[in-house]
């Protein structure tokens, strides 16, 4: 509403009668309604001489009109809102510039029908708006309302005059107030216009009603926005008054130290750092920010804790390498047992270092099973080169201000955990180690995945940037090991930055070495049981890696320790006496319960049609049964055990070359018209898929139709073609691990892998007898109990020999 409401005489006489025709003066940013009373300055040519010759006319009433357009200076008709008002003169004072000052009495609604006349000024014929009597319900309710309305915006406005509610009050007529009330408005012109142009009374109200209810909103804003701004004033005055008396009674006191002595500190503290020259331009610049703020506000605190991380995070403290290569192959075989590749990196990598001084660190991934020690080892290697060691998990992380940061505009912002880390360390060269890189999740947050491409690469991470530090950090002395379950979820860009080296299983006897050497001593001092106390027997070790445990790694086999030395540790603390020695199966027993793993190989090839497989998995090598049956039927093949496509169509391809070579098997043409076969992978609950398990069904399916017995003691492995070739397969250390874990004694495989057994300890190779072969005739003269009595070739290539594939299937 306008700054003071405008007064009119409810008993006013009745205006005078108006003729057809009256001059026109046009004004701008107004509108008058009927019965309002305001003040208009007056200074166009046209307008001034429509003033002077008020005199003459035979009555002081002129049309007033709204501009559309308060620019144009001269407006014609079209320029006009075709609804004013009929105005009475009530008073003109002339002033010293030409100009006049008029003040006006709105009396009727006009409508302008035509302009009759453009000079010396404005005249037209105009029409009488009658207004519409409303005197129904509606109207007083909507009068009712308007009242309440706008006595609010009345309290919310202390520069209105206190006689403003008893003239709403004082006036019955509903088209009336809602003239009274839009005369006050702060309201566009247009929407002024629109209200004026409006007859129908409770309409009008209406829209009166929206701009005032609009209008008191705003009001009520205002209201709480001066309310905050009072109140928080009010308390950063108060908090200064305080602070300025605290410092006046230290001075009184000579305590005076405070805030300056504190910030003194600091600024010392960053002349010692000796950061880089950006980081210690940065610190210096917040530094003075600072100094300049109070300290109770939100800001202080953001800056000061910034500065103190730039001071915490190393820029050049470092540790010395342990450069001697003898003692650091000493630690490192004192602490894991096995694990010869990776040793040889870190010696590799001494060497050089030895060489170079200012070789970058390496950055390099374990890939392997659970519990063969990855994450130890990283320990381990930070040991024996004495340096520091941090460890984060990525494990589920899925946001990339995990690894970057947050920016210092958000609340709580904290650097990523490469800086978090770095901090932990206290050098710029630690072992950093990132477990669980393949467990990295992605959403709409960002690919923690895609930030470690610039902290993995050796070409960018010595400018490493942290949106919280926003100051490039060398990491190129930081030596980093990734750690992994597998490598195929690891995104391509990420893996080719990273050196892999892959950890398989553990041999028996390793198990056994790593079971006396370091599991055994470090469960029996966490549960505070001597060694006098408790002799577990290398038998019962064997024994628990044998039928306690069936893992590449030795995470189940120091729980079956611990739960050995739990049930002793029962009888001790029960007041019994020992010692105890554990050496038999009887002896575990009581504390193990029964052996929960046999080797079944012998029970499932006694029969025809089972075949025994190997298999790669994540947690390592796994030997695999494959079972066949025959039933009556019309030929069909039917495959269970959740098998994937690949190995779905490796039984198709095995299937047809055993058709295909019928005769020269000893089975009849027709042995499938009146017959189904049913190949089954056990274990139905775990998915299974790869081609490495071609010879085995192959190999299932001769001995189910020509009724031999597959050997108890033989595993294979290979993938097959429809021209009877036996095709190469990747996996195989893992899978001759699990074969010699399995009790196996003959191992068939593709003659292209036998280079791979290399990679297998030597104490596994003794063990194990190995039959290279190139076509299936030689599979089955090896895996085939009576194979003789078939015609099967060991010498001949099979007919239509073509080029191999250059590369071996995983």
């Amino acid at each position: 509403m306008a700054d003071k409401p405008h007064s009119r005489t409810p008993e006013e006489p009745e205006p005078p009668r108006l003729d057809g025709e009256l001059p026109v003066l046009p004004i701008r940013n107004a509108v008058l309604f009927p019965g309002a009373v305001a003040p208009f300055e007056v200074g166009r040519e046209k307008s001034v001489a429509l003033v002077e010759d008020i005199e003459n006319l035979a009555q002081p009433v002129i049309a007033i009109f709204a501009q559309r357009d308060p620019s144009v200076d001269d407006p014609d008709e079209s320029d006009l809102h075709p609804v004013g008002v009929a105005a009475r003169v009530l008073k003109a004072l002339k002033h010293s510039s030409g100009n006049y000052s008029l003040i006006l009495q709105g009396l009727v609604r006009v409508r302008l029908e035509q302009m009759t006349q453009t000079s010396p000024y404005l005249k037209a014929r105009i029409s009488r708006l009658e207004e519409v009597r409303a005197e129904d319900v509606e109207a007083e309710a909507l009068a009712m309302s308007l009242r309440d309305v706008a006595k609010q915006v009345i309290q919310l406005m202390p520069e209105l005059p206190r006689e403003a509610s008893t003239l709403i009050d004082s006036i019955t007529d509903p088209g009336q107030l809602a003239d009274l009330v839009a005369a006050n408005l702060e309201a566009p012109v247009d929407e002024k216009a629109g209200l004026l142009e409006t007859i129908d009374p409770k309409e009008r109200i209406r829209k009166v009603l929206r701009l005032l209810t609009r209008q008191l909103e705003v009001l009520k804003m205002r209201e709480r926005i001066n309310s905050q701004i009072k109140e928080e004033m009010g308390k950063n005055q108060r908090e200064y008054v305080l602070r300025q008396q605290l410092k006046a009674i230290k001075e009184e006191l000579g305590e005076e130290d405070g805030d300056g002595g504190d910030l003194d500190a600091l600024e010392e503290r960053i002349n010692k750092a000796q950061l880089p020259q950006e980081a210690d331009q940065v610190a210096r610049k917040q530094l003075k920010r600072l100094r300049s703020m109070q300290v109770g506000s939100a800001e202080y605190t953001v800056v000061r804790t910034y500065i103190d991380w730039i001071l915490d995070v190393p820029w050049r403290k470092e540790t010395v390498d342990n450069l001697d290569i003898a003692e650091v192959r000493r630690v490192l075989d004192e602490d894991h047992s096995g694990l010869e590749k990776v040793k040889k990196r870190i010696v590799e990598y001494l060497a050089v270092r030895k060489l170079k001084k200012d070789k970058k660190g390496p950055i390099l991934c374990l890939i392997g099973p659970p519990g063969v020690g990855k994450t130890s080892l990283g320990r381990s290697i930070a040991r024996a080169l004495g340096r520091k060691f941090v460890r984060i998990s990525l494990g589920g992380v899925h946001d990339e201000a995990a690894i970057r940061g947050h920016r210092r505009t958000y609340v709580g912002a904290l650097p990523g955990q490469i800086i978090q880390g770095m901090k932990k360390a206290g050098t710029i060269n630690p072992v950093f180690m990132l477990d669980e890189i393949d467990k990295i999740g992605h959403d709409f947050r960002g690919d923690p995945a895609a930030a470690l491409l610039e902290v993995l690469d050796p070409e960018q991470n010595d400018t490493f940037s942290d949106h919280y530090l926003e100051i490039p950090y060398d990491l190129s002395k930081v030596m980093f090991i990734a750690t992994a379950n597998v490598g195929d979820t690891i995104p391509p860009p990420l893996r080719d930055r990273m050196e892999i080296i892959e950890i398989p299983g553990y041999t028996r006897r390793e198990k056994l070495d790593i079971a006396r050497q370091h599991l055994l001593p470090k469960q029996l001092e966490e549960h505070g049981i001597r060694a006098e106390v408790l002799q577990i027997e290398d038998a019962a070790l064997e024994e628990i890696i044998d039928h306690y445990t069936r893992e590449a790694g030795v995470r189940r086999l120091e729980q079956q320790i611990a739960a050995v030395i739990r049930g002793v540790a029962v009888q001790v603390a029960e007041g019994k006496s020992g010692p105890w020695r554990v050496a038999t199966q009887a002896d575990l027993r009581p504390f193990l319960g029964p052996p929960r793993f046999t080797s079944d190989v012998a029970e499932r090839t006694s029969e025809t049609g089972v075949a025994t497989g190997l298999a790669w998995t994540a947690t390592g090598g796994e030997i695999l049964f494959i079972e066949a049956t025959r039933m009556h039927g019309s030929g069909k093949l039917q495959l269970t055990g959740q098998l994937g496509d690949v190995m779905k169509e490796s039984a198709q391809a095995a299937l047809s070359f055993v058709r295909a070579r019928a005769a020269a098997l000893g089975l009849p043409e027709d042995f499938l018209e009146k017959s189904d076969v049913h190949i089954h992978i056990p274990a139905g609950a775990m998915p299974k898929d790869g081609p490495s398990a071609g010879v085995t069904m192959m190999t299932a399916l001769v001995s189910l139709l020509a009724g031999l017995r597959v050997r108890h003691d033989v595993a294979m492995t290979g993938e097959i073609t429809l021209r009877g070739r036996v095709l190469p397969v990747g996996g195989i250390k893992e899978k001759v691990l699990a074969a010699h874990r399995a009790g196996i004694r003959r191992v068939i495989l593709p003659e292209r892998n036998m280079a791979d057994l290399e990679e297998v300890p030597a104490e596994v190779r003794e063990t194990l007898e190995f039959v290279p072969v190139s076509r299936m005739d030689e599979v089955l003269l090896a895996a085939l109990e009576g194979a003789e009595r078939l015609k099967l070739r060991s010498d001949e290539p099979a007919a239509g020999e073509g080029a191999r594939p250059s590369q071996p299937a995983n």
